[in-house]
């Protein structure tokens, strides 16, 4: 048996609400078939969106949107909650999922820090990493993750702020193959480090949707060459696509 909300009310504003962020804008008979509701309750819910600031009327179309208010309250959530705590389980689970070395991190100007490491403990190697050492965006797995959301200016950016050294004959020095690597990361939603910030290594990682534009995360598998061919990356990639989902739909339930 289907439980009910025992405020009819809430269900109907937080509905629109939902709805209104799903498709971006909706017109009073859109929000009306979409839930059920009559014209008038349809409107009536619209306005009370609009006095509390959660949503806008276009005054050309007149078709209600979304406020930046909902963003604004995501983040003040974000802001009390410990992400390495929320994260740690996830990472714990790749790594014991794919037997290889998993590193979270944050961005931090042109630089993503560690902010935590499941290292694998049946492969007998060790990685150099260590919590609170940082790495460049430009030559890094999480780096090029997290870039790779960024709009076109703050791409350039970093680029422009970074120190570009070539850390090993792999690692991307010319900025428009370093664009061209961003769109491919777009295209498959995953970055590789394919030897780039240290010889011997390649990652794979992805960027973290945290609704917030305060900070970026990003996490990664690290595995030496020998265990990293273009076969195993296309395995690996299945794992830290589906470990990101999971971790983006347990923070933000529907």
């Amino acid at each position: 048996m289907e439980e009910k909300n025992p405020i009819q009310v809430a269900d109907r504003l937080f509905g629109t609400l939902e709805l209104l962020a799903e498709k971006g804008s909706a017109a009073v008979m859109e929000v009306s078939d979409a839930l059920g509701l009559n014209k008038t309750t349809a409107h009536r819910i619209l306005s009370s969106l609009v006095y509390m600031g959660y949503a806008c009327q276009n005054p050309e179309s007149g078709r209600y949107e979304p406020t930046l208010k909902v963003v604004n309250l995501s983040n003040k959530v974000m802001g009390h909650m410990d992400i390495v705590q929320i994260v740690r389980p996830y990472l714990r689970k790749l790594m014991e999922m794919t037997n290889e070395t998993v590193h979270f991190v944050r961005r931090e100007g042109i630089d993503a820090v560690y902010i935590d490491k499941v290292e694998s403990y049946r492969n007998g190697i060790q990685m150099v990493s260590r919590i609170g050492s940082r790495i460049p965006l430009y030559c890094s797995g999480v780096g090029k993750a997290m870039v790779s959301e960024m709009d076109e200016d703050m791409v350039k950016d970093i680029w422009n702020r970074s120190t570009i050294t070539a850390y090993t004959p792999y690692t991307i020095t010319d900025y428009e193959a370093f664009t061209d690597e961003l769109e491919q990361i777009r295209e498959r939603g995953y970055a590789l480090d394919n030897e780039e910030n240290e010889a011997g290594v390649r990652c794979i990682a992805v960027s973290l949707n945290t609704f917030t534009e305060q900070e970026q995360y990003a996490f990664s598998i690290s595995a030496p060459v020998s265990r990293m061919n273009n076969e195993r990356i296309h395995e690996l990639a299945e794992y830290i696509l589906a470990i990101k989902k999971q971790i983006e739909e347990s923070m933000y339930k529907k």
